[in-house]
């Protein structure tokens, strides 16, 4: 049995495209074992797609691929076999290395009835050689153990073992999938916004396992600080006309830090090649529409210089022929090489609303008690300023959020919020997906749909789609889109940066920073944490 991790992961071409658009093409991927790719872009950039087709989920539209043998997915929302319990999910997750720990003990058995200098026997040694190097290299006696390791780290070894998969949280399941994945030491794992719904802890202890595991990761996150700690290289899938290279290249060796200043770098310089080549452009048609000026332009010819003026002349009117025909060839070959465009950057067109600061408290709350969910003995919050929750799951930090918006009621206590309430919930509440991207908009909003186009937010070529074939990033910047046309007084974001693109994060962040809107943000991103200048509350 060859150790899978000998192998690397290798695509060529792959392709995948929906009913109404490519989604990415000519995909060209090598990653050696010991390698942590990260894949960034924008959202519907085909990110999930092409993990989904590296785990054999789904078939490419065009190209190949060959990985390791053994693959491990876990999706951003794993699903599990109906009827599937907790026990069912490790006891599947040690089969593995349970069959590899048999096979070597039924080998070396073996090995030991077969004479030494048979054929027989060079066969079984070798068979049993490669079967303990598997072994080995997995850990497989250990399995046991780092499956209650693994569980309890990331918070799911409390389970009990009959609990139906179908009855844990969202949180739980992904935390449970995460937890098998990392049990079976994979030669290939494949990892969808694998941080979602960990906490600060379980973040580094994920980090920590990745940065020893001697297996190809290719993951796909939003998660900033996760890729700065676990990634060695990227994947841009939306890089832009120049690329991460300055040739169109989509690869990029470094840290995630190293790429952003890259990419600052290299939007800069597209903008500039653009705008001078929109420059030559005017240039070369100016002059290709110009005329030839005749010698002594505007006076006649004298008796004595007939001849000169004619001959003068022909050559000044040929030579302008000629410096008009290469105006116009070579305005065709830069029209034929024409730099695209830089689309705009998804954004924040207009301001969060908001009143402004000095006029009393926006947020009152004394003695909340919201019965096995959240207890706040006082929280004071001025109007305009802007205050981040934190705190491990379970600590009521999305309760708070509910209440404030008045969608949860208290068991006693007193919650005032002064001002018009817009929230932006952690789980995408849209109702009927049937509708289309515009339709929910005017829908929620009561407002134009010509509102979204310039919000920025969604591309128009997907505002026609029914709500409910968007991707989980898409759906979420509806709702952020939905948020803003609101125009509400006090803003409520829940895990405000998941599902989001990192470009609109950015966005995001800058918006809250300078708009005098009142907002309590609840975060486990540890980027935005490290950079917050509001003020904390810190749950428990």
């Amino acid at each position: 049995m060859a150790h899978p991790s000998s192998r690397s992961l290798i695509t060529n071409n792959l392709c995948a495209r929906y009913p109404d658009r490519t989604v990415f093409n000519d995909v060209n991927l090598r990653v050696a074992p010991g390698n942590k790719l990260g894949l960034i872009g924008e959202n519907g950039s085909g990110k999930s797609t092409l993990l989904r087709i590296l785990a054999g989920h789904q078939q490419p539209d065009a190209g190949n691929f060959s990985n390791p043998h053994e693959t491990v997915y876990v999706a951003q929302d794993p699903v599990f076999p109906s009827g599937y319990t907790v026990a069912n999910v490790f006891t599947e997750a040690l089969a593995v290395s349970h069959r590899a720990v048999a096979e070597v003990e039924r080998l070396g058995a073996r090995l030991a009835t077969v004479p030494q200098n048979s054929v027989e026997y060079d066969d079984l040694a070798r068979a049993y050689a490669e079967a303990l190097e598997w072994a080995n290299d997995h850990d497989a006696w250990n399995a046991e153990r780092r499956a209650e390791l693994t569980a309890h780290n990331l918070g799911v070894s409390e389970l009990p073992r009959a609990t139906s998969v179908a009855q844990l949280s969202g949180g739980q399941r992904s935390r449970l999938a995460l937890a098998a994945a990392l049990t079976r030491v994979p030669g290939l794992l494949l990892l969808d916004e694998p941080t979602n719904h960990l906490d600060d802890a379980a973040c580094g202890i994920l980090s920590r396992y990745l940065a020893d595991f001697s297996g190809i990761l290719i993951v796909a996150s939003h998660d900033r600080s996760f890729l700065q700690e676990s990634c060695t290289e990227l994947y841009d899938l939306d890089a832009g006309y120049l690329g991460v290279d300055g040739q169109g290249g989509r690869f990029f060796t470094g840290s995630f830090a190293e790429y952003l200043e890259m990419k600052v770098s290299s939007r800069a310089r597209w903008e500039r090649e653009f705008r001078e080549q929109q420059e030559e452009i005017e240039r070369l048609t100016v002059l290709a529409q110009g005329v030839g000026v005749r010698v002594a332009q505007g006076r006649g010819p004298r008796d004595n210089d007939k001849f000169i003026y004619k001959f003068k002349g022909a050559n000044v009117d040929r030579a302008a022929a000629r410096r008009v025909r290469s105006a116009q060839q070579q305005r065709e070959l830069l029209e034929q090489k024409r730099i695209p465009e830089p689309p705009l950057p998804l954004q924040l067109n207009a301001d969060l609303g908001g009143i402004s600061e000095g006029e009393g408290n926006a947020i009152e709350v004394s003695n909340l008690f919201v019965a096995g969910r959240l207890t706040l003995p006082k929280l004071l919050l001025p109007s305009g300023k802007k205050l981040l929750v934190t705190g491990p799951n379970g600590s009521g930090k999305s309760t708070l959020l509910e209440v404030l918006a008045g969608e949860l009621p208290v068991t006693s206590g007193t919650v005032r919020v002064r001002g018009r309430v817009g929230i932006l919930s952690q789980n995408v509440r849209i109702a009927e997906p049937t509708r289309s991207v515009a339709e929910a908009f005017e829908h929620e909003t009561k407002r134009d749909a010509g509102l979204l186009r310039h919000l920025g937010l969604l591309h128009e070529r997907d505002h026609s789609r029914p709500v409910g074939t968007l991707s989980l990033g898409q759906q979420k910047r509806l709702s952020l889109a939905i948020l803003v046309a609101q125009q509400a007084e006090v803003v409520l974001l829940d895990e405000p940066t998941n599902h989001l693109s990192l470009s609109l994060v950015d966005e995001l962040e800058e918006a809250l920073r300078v708009s005098p809107v009142t907002a309590v943000v609840v975060s486990h991103d540890r980027w935005l944490r490290r950079r917050w200048s509001g003020r904390e509350l810190e749950l428990r």
